[in-house]
């Protein structure tokens, strides 16, 4: 704009007042782009910067002008009487003003704006919002149905779920003691390297840990872990990610999932590393139910390297509690031989 450029170097004399209370000090007062700037006349250094939009003239016709930085804080003041600095201050904000003073074009783009927030909003929040709400509402059957729909797809490439039904009848008892009242477990022969989480209340133990294990300790632990590590509305909401909006309206208004809607997700989750909760977390759990941490912690790390605190701190071994009697052998036998047919 001609007029700031035109004032940008003009300098003129003034006395400050920064409070009711202090003295008048003589400053210099200097215009730039959109700010008066305050200096000490002895030593150049700047004492105050005023944002001319808002400088507001207490005495308009009056000499020595009298300028406040805002309506809003009239304490504060300087007081001027160099006719050529009066002018520029007021020649300023009138451009400063005039250069933003389109309200009807404001208010368009304003609107434009309004609206393409909405769409993009629309476009990329709302999706996301319905579907985290479905998460967090859905009843017991309905993340069952979720759960169990995950499963079947895992069984494309992990293999058909063990339904041995003595080996069955072993989960079904362990359940309640590990995971939950409501909670099933399901084996599936293909390698999972210990257990997973589904939605529901569904859990999938690895075949190939049960052959491995050389007793139920370690798969039991591994159970507890899958239900520590994520939390049940975290897991549904991963899941309904993957089935995508159009399902997750199905599943509001009709009740029930498309059949395709988790193709490919149990594939995705069997060939991901499995998350495994906080160390601290896990060793209370096992503690509680009276189980070593430590086998399950060399299922992990032969070494045991990377897994030393829950070797450590086994909560069996510091002999913090009694261990219980998890299995009898022929239930252990029986979990053991679920895929033999």
């Amino acid at each position: 704009m001609t007029a700031l450029k035109q004032f940008q170097r003009l300098e003129a004399q003034g006395a400050w007042r920064e409070t009711p209370d202090a003295r008048l000090r003589e400053v210099i007062v200097s215009v730039g782009e959109a700010t008066l700037t305050l200096s000490d006349p002895k030593s150049d250094r700047p004492l105050t910067h005023w944002s001319l939009p808002a400088v507001a003239r207490l005495n308009p016709g009056q000499t020595p002008a009298i300028y406040t930085p805002t309506h809003d804080t009239p304490d504060e003041i300087v007081e001027i009487d160099d006719p050529l600095m009066i002018d520029a201050i007021e020649r300023v904000q009138d451009a400063i003003a005039a250069h933003r003073a389109h309200p009807g074009r404001l208010r368009s783009v304003l609107t434009l704006l309004a609206a393409t927030v909405m769409i993009a909003g629309a476009v990329f929040w709302l999706p996301d919002a319905l579907i985290r709400h479905a998460a967090n509402i859905a009843p017991p059957a309905q993340a069952r149905q979720i759960g169990l729909a995950v499963l079947a797809d895992m069984e494309r490439s992990g293999g058909a779920v063990c339904t041995r039904a003595s080996g069955q009848a072993v989960l079904d008892w362990l359940a309640p003691r590990l995971v939950g009242s409501e909670a099933v477990i399901k084996v599936i022969p293909g390698p999972l390297n210990g257990a997973r989480r589904l939605p529901g209340g569904v859990y999938v133990l690895g075949g190939d840990l049960l052959l491995a294990a050389p007793a139920p300790e370690g798969p039991a632990v591994h159970l507890i872990a899958a239900s520590l590590a994520e939390t049940e509305t975290q897991i549904r909401l991963d899941a309904l990610r993957h089935a995508g909006l159009g399902a997750v309206l199905r599943l509001w208004t009709l009740g029930a999932l498309p059949r395709e809607a988790m193709e490919g997700y149990g594939e995705t989750l069997l060939s991901q590393a499995l998350p495994r909760p906080d160390s601290p977390a896990l060793l209370q759990a096992v503690g509680d139910r009276g189980l070593p941490s430590e086998p399950y912690a060399l299922s992990i790390d032969p070494t045991g390297a990377s897994v030393l605190p829950l070797i450590e701190r086994d909560p069996i071994r510091q002999g913090d509690v009694a261990p219980a009697n998890l299995l009898t052998d022929p239930q252990w036998i029986a979990l053991q031989q679920i895929c033999a047919g």
